[in-house]
């Protein structure tokens, strides 16, 4: 699993892309993990070369002892780039992920070629609340917080149109560690970075959500005027985590401002890339189990991970004609038909972990039973139970 040592700490990271491509390096929001960039990823990983890592405290990431600054996320980024042999690179980061690539571009000049900012601030103010909320998850845990985040981060409309992209990401901030989180809680109340910014270089775009209630339009606004030559782009309809609920927009804007400053993506080759697959499996079926896998992997069978990740996950997974979920639940109901309990287990934890909800998989075997048989469907509600339970859920 590639967790690797920055001399500072220790961080999950993963690197999607082709090898010559311009590499973008993606930092998250409090209280997510680096699969909040999926969509974003998805969209471009077969012609950028996308870096992302889960930050301190967050995720597979360890919760490190003692106060922290901004300035030490910034520094978490730079070790990264350092033990990955990475000179300069291109940096988006949403919300916390956005101070801590101000704080890496005013700090580590070199090493930021341009700097996209999404839903952040160089300020939150009041400090007292940030530290009220960080004594609050620590006495009760993420599930005290957690209805109200949600409310903030996406619009009515979106939680309302997309259950399952809200499910997901609900999911991952209940397991986010409620000290690991208030720690960057108290890096927040203590972050003033107003003066510093005034001194970035690197060509910058500022993306805001017109009903983002954390971090308004006027706060992305107030960087961009701090920094020289800064763009504004506001999302209209989009609350906070706006890689999420617009991602498609988000990377489309992210790619155009990178070609307007020479980043000029890798061109597409004919078909799938292996690159844009490899995007796809990742987001579906998860980063770590991806890594895994491909860990697993041995001169025997590579060209065989090869073949899947382009032909399977690339053209057809990767073919917007039908949802994700939608091919979830295709995917389910043809495991059961053929008795493929391994596939099936796989591809329902991976369902799970992406917002299906339990009801929708007892909904597709219910079908799957009329058309493939109740033998069939008695097995697989036996996996399905047993999934769904290793997953943290009730069958």
């Amino acid at each position: 699993m590639p967790a690797i040592d920055t001399g500072r700490t220790t961080l999950f990271y993963d690197l999607t892309g082709p090898e010559d491509a311009p590499v973008i390096l993606f930092s998250n929001s409090l209280g997510t993990t680096l699969e909040m960039w999926d969509e974003v990823v998805r969209r471009i990983g077969g012609r950028y070369r996308c870096l992302r890592y889960d930050t301190r405290g967050h995720g597979r990431s360890p919760t490190m002892p003692g106060a922290a600054t901004i300035d030490d996320l910034a520094d978490d980024a730079a070790g990264l780039l350092d033990a990955l042999g990475l000179d300069a690179v291109h940096v988006a980061g949403l919300s916390l992920g956005g101070m801590t690539g101000q704080a890496l571009a005013s700090r580590h000049p070199a090493r930021v070629l341009s700097l996209v900012l999404m839903a952040t601030a160089a300020q939150m103010q009041p400090a007292g609340a940030w530290m009220e909320r960080a004594e609050l998850v620590e006495r009760q845990g993420m599930e005290t917080i957690v209805e109200a985040t949600m409310g903030r981060w996406f619009t009515p409309g979106f939680r309302q149109a997309q259950p399952s992209a809200v499910e997901k990401v609900r999911r991952r901030f209940l397991a986010c560690d409620p000290p690991g989180y208030a720690a960057c809680c108290r890096i927040i109340a203590g972050m003033d970075l107003r003066e510093r910014i005034k001194a970035i270089t690197a060509p910058t775009l500022v993306i805001a959500g017109a009903q983002d209630p954390a971090t308004p339009p006027a706060a992305g606004e107030a960087i961009a005027a701090s920094i020289p030559g800064a763009q504004v782009l506001v999302l209209d309809p989009a609350a906070h985590l706006l890689a999420v609920e617009r991602g498609a927009e988000v990377a489309e804007a992210l790619e155009r401002f990178l070609s307007r400053h020479g980043a000029e993506g890798r061109p597409g080759t004919g078909g799938a890339s292996l690159a844009a697959g490899m995007a796809n499996r990742k987001s579906v079926l998860g980063v770590a189990h991806v890594q895994r896998s491909l860990g697993q992997a041995s001169e025997f069978n590579r060209g065989w991970q090869d073949f899947i990740t382009r032909v399977a996950w690339g053209e057809v997974w990767g073919d917007p004609t039908l949802p994700q979920k939608t091919r979830s639940f295709l995917t389910l109901a043809i495991t059961v038909a053929l008795g493929r309990e391994e596939e099936f287990r796989l591809h329902a934890g991976a369902a799970l972990r992406n917002g299906v909800s339990p009801d929708e998989i007892r909904a597709v075997l219910q079908h799957a039973a009329i058309y493939a048989g109740v033998p069939a469907a008695n097995s697989a509600f036996k996996w399905a139970a047993e999934v769904i339970e290793a997953e943290g859920g009730r069958p």
